[in-house]
């Protein structure tokens, strides 16, 4: 059954146009809060972005959880992850969180959390998506629920990261910058990196509901750049609005994205004799990535493009790493979702651990060059499903020997066919995905 309005991450879109509005979001409330109490006694975390709809969003969830008679604990601003922890930590039956990541503030959105801290089933998406469409009802007055603020949650979640280093970690001498985007990690991030000892500059942390993600945080690296570079420190960190991703800066002012911290991680596990299993990265991680692993010993295996899918797959295999090139990283062995702050400390503590420098720890994977171009496609058939297509994708494949790949697909947002060539030689790879385009084109027409 398709779902009509959960995307792979919650769901998503501009504020004030349908179904990011507050009747929505009243009736979502009531829906989730009605799917939720059907398995007993209900108790739901509530938290945010800092963008300013998320003040209209709360109240008005809030308003039909209450309806639906689940009692409500409000979180206020909090990282993604941090939501996920403390669903968790109180035994709730639900999180949910009001943000739309690393998007700017005039859209919004929603994630559910399960009571483990884990995506929803499709299952109870598919349940509350059924009671979106019924008569709205409200429970006796006496079942009504309740509504509390946890005033302690930022202490809390500031002290879940820490535990996830040994207690003897001291990032002394350590020159950090740490760029919040305005958003969600504002206040609990400079204290985590604080409280461990590093001298920590922090560049935009003064949220105003209107600037979260406005040319700063890892969608626009340019400031962080500048300011490690002008404040000669030893690597620069950038959060997303939610504080789910993180991509990072070393001294000389280099962007290292998701697929090289992920390595990073990954190996200082398998050096320690820590890594269970492989790493899990996603359609788009860099070739490169997939060649150093194997360089390694390391398995890797790719999944769908979202958290959601690198989820999935970890639990299949029981992994513990994955992530993706935007900077998405799951620790399971620390926590149940990707998690910014998280992917950091351990990205600092291998560094530490090899006594490298960010810049010096990303040598070892080479990427390889890729080359992506766009074809438009108006609809009927899908040209990557065309056996000519097919069949040039597979002889280029066979051609590139192992050090190389194609990558062929419809977008999902726009109407485009995306084709994507990367191997190891520039020349080679631009070629040959000049060649498919042409004959997508040729389909297209």
């Amino acid at each position: 059954m398709t779902k009509k309005y959960f995307g792979t991450d919650g769901i998503r879109g501009r504020v004030g146009v349908y179904p990011i509005t507050p009747d929505f979001m009243l009736k979502l409330g009531w829906a989730a809060g009605m799917a939720f109490r059907s398995m007993g006694a209900c108790r739901i975390l509530v938290g945010k972005d800092t963008r300013i709809s998320g003040y209209m969003f709360e109240s008005a969830l809030e308003a039909g959880l209450s309806a639906a008679g689940a009692d409500v604990m409000l979180l206020g601003p909090m990282p993604t992850p941090a939501i996920a922890y403390l669903t968790r930590t109180f035994h709730a039956e639900a999180g949910i969180v009001i943000s739309a990541s690393h998007n700017p503030h005039d859209d919004n959105g929603i994630k559910f959390f399960s009571g483990e801290g884990t995506k929803l089933p499709d299952e109870v998406e598919l349940m509350i998506e059924e009671l979106l469409d019924a008569q709205m009802t409200v429970v006796d007055s006496d079942k009504l629920g309740k509504v509390s603020r946890i005033n302690d949650a930022s202490g809390r979640y500031i002290e879940f990261c820490k535990s996830s280093v040994p207690t003897s970690t001291n990032f002394s001498g350590l020159k950090v910058v740490l760029d919040c985007a305005h958003g969600a990690t504002y206040k609990v991030a400079p204290s985590v990196f604080k409280e461990l000892g590093a001298n920590v500059t922090v560049l935009s942390a003064q949220p105003n509901g209107l600037n979260i993600n406005d040319n700063c945080g890892s969608t626009h690296m340019e400031s962080l750049q500048a300011a490690v570079l002008a404040e000669k420190a030893d690597l620069g960190i950038a959060f997303d609005g939610d504080g789910d991703r993180v991509l990072m800066v070393d001294h000389t002012g280099a962007i290292v994205d998701g697929d090289e911290l992920l390595f990073i991680i990954a190996r200082d596990l398998h050096e320690r004799g820590k890594l269970q299993g492989g790493v899990v990265g996603t359609l788009m991680s860099n070739l490169g990535l997939e060649l150093a692993l194997a360089d390694l010993g390391i398995p890797f295996v790719r999944a769908g493009v979202g958290d959601r899918y690198v989820i999935a797959a970890l639990q299949e295999r029981d992994w513990q790493i994955g992530g993706e090139n935007s900077g998405h990283i799951v620790c399971f062995q620390h926590t149940t979702t990707g998690d910014a702050i998280i992917a950091a400390l351990q990205v600092l503590l291998a560094l530490r651990r090899r006594g490298e420098s960010l810049a010096q720890a990303r040598q070892a994977l080479r990427k390889c060059p890729q080359v992506l171009l766009n074809v438009r496609f108006s609809g009927g058939v899908n040209p990557v499903e065309h056996p000519a297509v097919k069949e040039a994708c597979a002889r280029v494949t066979n051609e590139m020997k192992g050090r190389g790949r194609v990558l062929l697909r419809k977008s999902g947002t726009e109407p485009l066919v995306r084709v994507m060539v990367e191997g190891d030689d520039e020349n080679m790879v631009r070629g040959y995905a000049e060649e498919l385009t042409k004959l997508v084109s040729e389909v297209c027409a």
